[in-house]
Order: structure tokens, then C-alpha cells, then sequence
């Protein structure tokens, strides 16, 4: 096949017959896959809030991305057509964690694989990709940290505080200090727990000249 010949009305007008059976298994992998997919987000996910919508709609993304393959690879001018059409489709919704996004296009790579009919290879790389996440990801989870947030009555009692919370913490890092008017003093540390164990918490909180102490999860988009 020559360069011209991809111009011809013939080449332009060829239509690649496919069979119900074909789409109906494409359409049955990509299910499947899509469900281990939801699990393996739903077990993953470290952010604070958890989106179950996100997660469904990363099983429709592969259903769909399949419907669309398995129609543009039955004509040529279907494709091209399809490329035009993509083209100007714009996503304005932001997308915070870079996990997230590793999961947008495994859904998407999933789908074409099997809209392309390759259910092999895309059968092979479910599992692979997912066990991959399901054990770095829940690794990183055992060590998450955290933000306690310390406001003082007392400036005087700040390195009494600190002192405390490095001994009761595997690791501490401040992030933000904030002198208000008069001697309130607002500290803000990232912490890693031992063992996730929170209690020293309610013990900073009864100190003296501690006015409030505050512990929330911490997914690393803080901006100080």
C-alpha cells in the first residue's frame, strides 16, 4: 500500500465487518477489568475524602473508551472523523493528586486494548499495574502524615510543646508559625505517628497555655 492509495475512495470507504460475539466479550473484559480497577482505587486512595463517583467513573471511562475503539477500527473514516472530534474536547476539571491521573489512563489504556481486540495483552497488564499500586501505595499509606495544628495562649510555652511532640512522634517538621496581636501563637507541624497512635494529642491539649491542638490528615498539597 502506497501513500496515494490511503486517498482513494475505495481505501477511504472500506468498512471492517465485525461480529456481536467480538463486542460482547470486548465489552465483558472491559467490565471486569474495570471492576478490579474500582478496587484497586478504592484500596489505594490516600486523600482525605474519598470520591466514589470518581472511582465509577473510571469503569465508564473504559467502557466507553471500548465502544469508541472497537467503532473507529471497523471504517477509516469513522478514525479520522473520531481524531477531529477529540481534538477539541477540553477537561476543565482539576485534577489534585497525580495518583489520580495514573488511574485516568490506565482506564483509558485498558479500554483501548480491549476495543483493539487485544485481550491478551490487556488481561496480562491488569494485574500487573494493580498488584504494583496495591503494594507501593499501601506501603506509603502505613507512613502517612499528618498535620497537628497548636494554638498557644502562651509564647513562653512553645518550645515546652515541641519538645513534647518530637519525643511522642517518629518525625516532625514545621510548616507554619503564626504570632497574632498579642501573645497567641498559632504552629503548625507535619508529623508521622507512631503507628497511627493520636493520643498525644488529648495530652498537648491539657497542657498549660495550650489553647486547642488539632490533628488532620496531610496529603502533601499544604501550601504554607
Amino acid at each position: 500500500m502506497t501513500f496515494q492509495d490511503i486517498f482513494k475512495s475505495g481505501f477511504l470507504d472500506s468498512f471492517q465487518s465485525f461480529s456481536l460475539a467480538d463486542i460482547v466479550i470486548s465489552l465483558a473484559a472491559a467490565f471486569f477489568i474495570g471492576l478490579f480497577i474500582f478496587y484497586v482505587y478504592q484500596k489505594t486512595y490516600s486523600g482525605v475524602l474519598y470520591s466514589r463517583s470518581f472511582n465509577v467513573s473510571l469503569v465508564a471511562i473504559l467502557l466507553v473508551t471500548t465502544l469508541v475503539i472497537c467503532g473507529v477500527t471497523s471504517n477509516v473514516v469513522l478514525s479520522l472523523g473520531m481524531v477531529g472530534a477529540l481534538s477539541i474536547v477540553r477537561f476543565r476539571t482539576a485534577v489534585k493528586d497525580p495518583m489520580d491521573l495514573v488511574f485516568l489512563f490506565w482506564a483509558i489504556a485498558e479500554g483501548i486494548l480491549c476495543g483493539a481486540a487485544l485481550l491478551p495483552l490487556a488481561l496480562l497488564g491488569c494485574p500487573v499495574i494493580g498488584i504494583f499500586l496495591l503494594v507501593f501505595a499501601n506501603r506509603q499509606q502505613r507512613d502517612n502524615p499528618y498535620l497537628i495544628i497548636i494554638r498557644l495562649e502562651d509564647m513562653e510555652r512553645e518550645g515546652e510543646v515541641a519538645a513534647f511532640l518530637r519525643n511522642q512522634v517518629k518525625r516532625m517538621l514545621l510548616k507554619s508559625k503564626t504570632v497574632t496581636g498579642g501573645a497567641g501563637t498559632e504552629l503548625i507541624y507535619e508529623i508521622r505517628p507512631v503507628d497511627g497512635d493520636s493520643r498525644f494529642v488529648n495530652t498537648i491539649s491539657k497542657m498549660e497555655g495550650v489553647e486547642s491542638a488539632v490533628m488532620v490528615s496531610y496529603d502533601g498539597n499544604y501550601a504554607a
